[in-house]
């Protein structure tokens, strides 16, 4: 970690592949980080004389580190992504914590110290499995007492009272967002009739 604009930093975004090969970073390089707009730190350039001799050049996994799953690079897209969806863990994780979030379904308590255990231990494997829940499943997780698991089913409970953009939202739909939710919302109106919709209806 090093010490950037008064922050602790350990990791630097470079973004994507591209960018790594154009900023020709190697593994083992020593590199300038700064923190992009005060906030996201971002790798700026290599010091090639700080280069080891044996740096070799960065490969792009084939296959995720965490199921197993292809690695696929969409034509159009810039972004290499593990190909697994909700059956890798890693994936389950973070649209669990998405679903959760407070501009989603906004579940207080699911944090992601829980998320971590109801992934790890097949407890959910969808959001719509947090619904499903019960205090049994719950108090048999490490640090989770009955009036904790309690109010976790209540907050589980009070997001069923959400709005339709918050839900499409959560569903994290890539390239959805929230103004993209919001109006998908406000055009159709129900989520009925979103799921009817064919592909000319969303254009």
């Amino acid at each position: 970690s090093v010490l950037v604009g008064g922050v602790t930093v350990t990791n630097a975004t470079l973004h994507n592949e591209d960018e790594i090969r154009r900023k020709d970073v190697r593994v083992g390089d020593a590199v300038v980080v700064r923190r992009a707009g005060d906030v996201i730190p971002e790798v700026v350039r290599v010091l090639p004389e700080k280069r080891p001799p044996a740096a070799s050049a960065f490969v792009m996994a084939a296959t995720c580190p965490v199921c197993g799953s292809q690695v696929v690079r969409q034509q159009d897209e810039a972004v290499a992504r593990c190909s697994g969806g909700l059956y890798c863990p890693a994936q389950r994780r973070q649209a669990l914590l998405h679903f959760a979030s407070r501009r989603a379904m906004d579940i207080e308590g699911l944090g992601e110290r829980l998320v971590e255990q109801l992934v790890e231990h097949d407890v959910v494997r969808t959001p719509a499995d947090l619904y499903r829940l019960g205090l049994l499943a719950l108090v048999q997780l490490e640090r989770m007492a009955e009036k904790s698991a309690g109010n976790l089913l209540l907050a589980i409970e009070r997001s069923r009272q959400t709005t339709l953009a918050r839900f499409i939202y959560a569903l994290g739909i890539r390239n959805v967002g929230e103004a993209t939710a919001r109006d998908l919302a406000r055009h159709f109106g129900s989520l009925d009739r979103l799921l009817a919709a064919d592909e000319a209806q969303l254009l």
